[in-house]
């Protein structure tokens, strides 16, 4: 089953930004820059010892045709799917508390140590589990923990460069949590990351299932991005970069490389790369193992979601119910993020439909 947005737009996953800077792009100045006409963003409080934080504009929303009335049903009937509570497995309490929105992982660990988090009256050590019917209270006060009992929400969002993939920078910068949508009875989670030179495809949902499904090694799902490479990049080296090379964390290598534009007598090169994991910096570092730089990265793919065409840098697009369902299972889970029994999806994603006239 073809996504709707694959429907819609198809999946060009050779899809590269423009080689000319703002204006060619016709793309709006960066968030926190002055624009012509308007005054210059204000400066938001720091907190502790962080560096202020320039106030971001939002994230514009991609909006696109009402889809047919069959879609409409289906999106309406999975939204009202539920799953019994009394059914849901107990969780360790620190993802619990997480995923309701009350803090990270880490700094849920933090104040179970210290005594801060109480379940049932007890109070909380590392270990334990909570269920629905379990009664939390963090300093003090209660916690209405959230339960993945329903279809969870995926955005998909054109990543600019500059920004970063997480929650709270002591330096001041701009990160991709400031430029989206609160997400009111749940937490979002990012489905890996891309470093603050990367732009591109990211992923971003409310179901810790399905991003661990996602991001986890064991699954091997492909991550596909568009590259610049200064240099000459010879079919020699892209063997190379196919069967593995040696990095610093241990051997890398590429599934796949092809060239996708430039000039033979142009210094610049388009190629696009296909892996299987999100090490640190790992593409950028494949192609510095050879000499070669990398002008610009752009993920453009991640598992079976390509990026829209249509889908410009800063914008965000929320899948449909339908669309998700797609992608849960195509992730081997089910509607509400339980693993479904059998084999693993694996693999490219399917061949998109035509793209339909707006």
């Amino acid at each position: 089953m073809a996504l709707d947005h694959e429907q819609r737009f198809g999946n060009k996953n050779a899809a590269r930004p423009a080689a000319n800077g703002n204006a060619a792009r016709g793309r709006k100045p960066a968030a926190g820059q002055a624009q012509s006409g308007q005054a210059p963003a204000t400066e938001a409080k720091p907190r502790g010892d962080a560096k202020p934080k320039l106030q971001v504009q939002k994230a514009k929303k991609l909006r696109l045709r009402s889809p047919s009335q069959d879609i409409k049903n289906k999106a309406q009937k999975l939204k009202e799917v539920r799953v019994d509570l009394n059914e849901i497995e107990p969780v360790r309490l620190q993802k619990a508390l997480s995923s309701s929105g009350v803090g990270s992982r880490r700094e849920m660990e933090e104040w179970i140590e210290a005594g801060l988090v109480t379940v049932n009256g007890k109070k909380a050590s590392l270990g334990d589990k909570v269920g629905p019917q379990d009664k939390v209270l963090v300093k003090g006060d209660q916690i209405k923990l959230k339960w993945p009992d329903r279809l969870p929400r995926v955005i998909m969002y054109h990543k600019e460069e500059g920004e970063i993939v997480t929650r709270d920078d002591p330096e001041g910068r701009v990160t991709v949590f400031d430029r989206l949508p609160q997400a009111k009875s749940s937490r979002w989670v990012a489905i890996g990351r891309l470093d603050v030179n990367t732009a591109g495809l990211l992923l971003i949902t409310t179901s810790g299932e399905l991003a661990n499904r996602m991001m986890h090694p064991s699954f091997e799902v492909e991550r596909e991005y568009s590259v610049r490479v200064l240099g000459d990049l010879t079919p020699e080296i892209m063997k190379e970069m196919t069967k593995g090379v040696e990095l610093e964390d241990g051997e890398a290598r590429f599934d796949r490389i092809f060239q996708t534009g430039g000039q033979e007598e142009s210094a610049n090169q388009w190629f696009n790369v296909v892996i299987k994991e999100g090490r640190n910096r790992e593409v950028r570092r494949m192609f510095e193992h050879f000499g070669l730089t990398v002008s610009r990265l752009m993920r453009v793919r991640f598992g079976n979601i390509g990026l829209p065409p249509r889908l410009k840098r800063g914008q965000f697009y929320e899948l449909n119910a339908a669309e998700v369902a797609a992608v849960m299972k195509w992730s081997n889970l089910t509607v509400t993020g339980g693993k479904k029994t059998g084999g693993q999806r694996r693999g490219s994603p399917r061949k998109p439909k035509a793209v339909r006239s707006e």
